[in-house]
């Protein structure tokens, strides 16, 4: 058997016979996908933001999001199915809060990295609205 030859710099890298599990089926990619799924939505995310202000009821969340309770409903048992949400019973009322506070804060973030990217493409068109216009080519 013919020993394994070394790659050097502008050879392709060897792959690890390390019987890695494709990315797709890896059941870490898998979950966070999941979890980044379930807040690819704008209502969910409104949801969290208005949770992230304090506990709310059902009732309070469908009146602010302005949309019936069956889509309320739908949209806060994702996010409970999901481990974003917990909710408590008070008589009739349910109240909803977010179970982990990293999830405020990933919303924060969030938010600074759409600022800061609007920001750049916000100065770059007045950068572009400051040129002067492009004189037509002479024949």
């Amino acid at each position: 058997m013919a020993p394994r030859r070394q790659p050097d710099a502008t050879s392709p890298p060897v792959p690890a016979d390390t019987g890695a599990v494709h990315v797709r089926s890896d059941p870490v990619y898998v979950v966070k996908a999941q979890l980044f799924r379930v807040l690819g939505h704008p209502v969910r995310i409104r949801i969290l933001e208005l949770l992230s202000e304090g506990e709310r009821t059902v009732g309070d969340l469908q009146a602010q999001l302005q949309i019936d309770s069956s889509g309320t409903s739908q949209h806060l048992a994702a996010l409970r199915q999901q481990g974003v949400l917990e909710s408590r019973r008070a008589g009739a009322s349910v109240y909803y809060r977010i179970r982990d506070p990293r999830v405020s804060q990933l919303l924060a973030i969030a938010r600074q990295i759409l600022t800061s990217a609007l920001s750049e493409s916000h100065a770059l068109l007045g950068d572009l609205a400051d040129e002067p216009p492009a004189r037509p080519a002479r024949r």
